[in-house]
């Protein structure tokens, strides 16, 4: 009599290419993901590309208006500059590095009279999410790390 019952390194075998297809499957999604992520990104920069945006707020009893924010983008629509204002002037400033991946690489927050407080760079993933962010004082020295995690939860 002959036994039917499939021989044991025909199941690994079968499991070994069911798990290579779903691999294969996820990646091809992940990256095509990750391209239309792309593409709307470019596709924002693009519309972008030198543009000064000014907020304004208005008293609704004087009708008086003043400036709250200004944002600047660069020739590539990247936001290079942002200028947050109050009453007596410029509450703060943020300036934006950008590496030769697109991504910000370093950031600078300013107090109201242009001093440096904060800097900020930054390390990512092969996937583009942020890693970890450096945390520095005026001076240089390091402050706090800060480390990005990343889960689903169902």
């Amino acid at each position: 009599m002959y036994n039917f019952a499939p021989r044991p390194f025909i199941k690994e075998g079968i499991m070994k290419r069911l798990a290579f297809l779903a691999v294969l499957f996820l990646t091809a999604f992940s990256i095509n993901s990750f391209a239309q992520l792309d593409a709307a990104t470019m596709a924002k920069r693009q519309a972008r590309k030198n543009l000064v945006i000014k907020e304004w707020n208005t008293d609704a009893k004087s009708h008086s208006k003043w400036l709250d924010r200004v944002t600047t983008y660069d020739d590539q629509g990247r936001k290079i500059e942002e200028i947050e204002y109050n009453q007596y002037g410029q509450a703060w400033r943020e300036t934006f590095e950008y590496g030769s991946n697109g991504r910000i690489v370093k950031d600078v927050h300013y107090d109201g009279k242009n001093n440096p407080t904060v800097i900020r760079k930054y390390e990512y993933n092969s996937d583009g999410t942020k890693k970890k962010q450096y945390n520095y004082s005026p001076n240089g020295k390091l402050r706090t790390t800060k480390i990005y995690e990343y889960s689903i939860s169902e």
